[in-house]
């Protein structure tokens, strides 16, 4: 199978890669949203979705009523709805722009997720394989680069709308990505400043960061969400803001500005803009994953390895170590610590209220950025004392 994978032209390589990112992300991010009502009337103590239901599927007994209960068939009629219903286009809107913020709110989203590894197995030399579909070793670099220019597709969708709160909507947008993003990337340094040491070949690759969570000993199996605790906090905290969810949902604050950079949208080109945000919110969870959580590792101090050796050891059955049972196990663990961070995501936005706009400017400017800059030299300092003394 393998082979016959990488006999196959680059073009329909690229092809594939390209659907499958897309049949994956369409659908994670319609659960999402799913998900989102259902935690949200879970908190707030009434059913939630549950009416929506499909004759073929309802006629099933007990398996039915289930589903319908579960609000599974609200998918099926969001979408429906999202692709079929009559699109307005208000005419004092830049049309040309107008229909183009949508389609670049996804294309950052769709093209971040080909760079994170979300599994790995292991080869016959028994060397770790990450299950990625585009292994760069400027991994985190391509996250960052990539991931920022999504605030282009709401300042052009303020702009092109021609009305005030949209307008607004995308300033603020522009304003709070910058303040955000200088946080995130200052906290992440110390984490690559702990796995390049002197002599290695210098990397930005995820991958590399859970390799590098799944070594031997105390100091090597240990998560960086143990050992840089500032660092995982002050990326979560950015990664809110970044994400655009509560309580920094700034640039469409209904509170003050009616919806935000979305208030002439509707329809299809409407729905591109949140399954743009619930992507970056699915990515993001993952590179956090990555870095802090150890990625595919089940727990800390036991790496994937070793419980694929247990396993072994307790069923002696050869398909404990097949590549494909370990990359499946791999990713179930990955995307089990990615479904826990979604819910936390879900969590706060129903539980803490919305900031004031100048409230995300101080927190990020005076509070978050002088914290990430005192814990980077922090950091800097200890790791150079620690690689000196070895």
């Amino acid at each position: 199978m393998i082979d016959f994978w990488l006999n196959l032209p680059p073009l329909v390589q690229g092809l594939i890669k390209g659907l499958a990112v897309i049949m994956v992300i369409f659908p994670l991010a319609g659960a999402c949203s799913m998900a989102e009502r259902k935690v949200s009337a879970w908190m707030q103590g009434r059913p939630g979705p549950n009416r929506a239901i499909v004759p073929w599927f309802a006629w099933i007994p007990f398996v039915g009523t289930f589903l319908q209960r579960l609000g599974v068939f609200h998918l099926i009629a969001d979408g429906a709805k999202f692709l079929f219903k009559e699109e307005p286009v208000p005419g004092h809107v830049n049309k040309l722009y107008f229909a183009l913020a949508p389609a670049i709110a996804m294309m950052p989203a769709l093209t971040t997720v080909t760079v994170v590894p979300f599994g790995a197995y292991f080869n016959h030399a028994g060397e770790v394989i990450p299950l990625v579909l585009a292994n760069v070793d400027v991994g985190l670099l391509a996250v960052f680069a990539v991931s920022s220019l999504g605030v282009y597709s709401l300042i052009l969708a303020g702009w092109a709308s021609n009305s005030k709160y949209p307008f607004l909507g995308g300033v603020r947008a522009s304003a709070q990505l910058i303040s955000y993003e200088l946080s995130m990337t200052l906290s992440v340094i110390p984490v690559f400043l702990w796995i390049n040491a002197p002599g290695t070949p210098g990397t930005m690759s995820l991958a590399k960061v859970v390799e590098f969570q799944s070594l031997p000993g105390f100091w090597g199996g240990t998560w960086f969400v143990f050992l840089m605790p500032l660092s995982a906090f002050i990326f979560l905290v950015s990664l809110f803001a970044e994400t655009n969810r509560q309580p920094f949902d700034m640039p469409e604050s209904e509170a003050d500005l009616v919806g935000g950079f979305h208030t002439e949208y509707g329809a299809f080109k409407w729905s591109l803009f949140f399954v743009a945000e619930y992507s970056h919110m699915i990515v993001g969870s993952g590179v956090f994953t990555l870095l802090f959580f150890g990625g595919w590792n089940p727990l800390p101090w036991i790496p994937l390895a070793s419980l694929v050796g247990w396993l072994h050891q307790a069923t002696l059955a050869a398909w404990t170590v097949h590549p494909l049972f370990v990359g499946v196990l791999s990713l179930g663990i990955f995307l089990g610590k990615v479904v826990a961070l979604i819910f936390i995501f879900m969590w706060v936005r129903w539980t803490v209220p919305r900031f004031r706009y100048d409230q995300v400017m101080k927190l990020g400017w005076q509070k978050l950025l002088p914290l990430a800059i005192a814990n980077l030299i922090f950091y800097a300092l200890a790791i150079a004392f620690i690689q000196k003394s070895a």
